[in-house]
């Protein structure tokens, strides 16, 4: 039988997961819930919570969601890859820009 290897996550992506779990934690504290109760309220295991919270980077997108909609913080995932917040991708699109704008040989009849 093959062995797969398990490549190691870049350490900017580790640290985000723990620091992301321990705010989920911090979150569910001020909440007075404990991990049984979110789990059971967020469908899912408190094993789970115990993962998300710890920082694991194994965990499912949407059981993540699922737990921030219970805490009521799903609005702020939505800040996730936020276009308008991505400097660098803005400046890669205005690089790309055509440097000349052609005007179109159609007669305007618009008043």
């Amino acid at each position: 039988m093959p062995t797969r290897r398990v490549q190691a996550l870049p350490y900017e992506v580790t640290e985000a997961a723990r620091k992301l779990g321990e705010k989920i934690q911090l979150a569910r504290i001020r909440r007075r819930m404990t991990q049984d109760e979110l789990a059971k309220a967020s469908g899912i295991s408190r094993k789970t919570v115990y993962a998300i919270e710890s920082g694991s980077s194994a965990t499912a997108v949407g059981t993540l969601f699922s737990v921030l909609w219970k805490l009521g913080l799903l609005d702020s995932a939505a800040a996730l890859a936020d276009p308008e917040q991505d400097e660098h991708g803005k400046v890669l699109e205005a690089a790309n820009q055509p440097q000349r704008v052609r005007h179109s040989t159609a007669i305007d009849n618009d008043f």
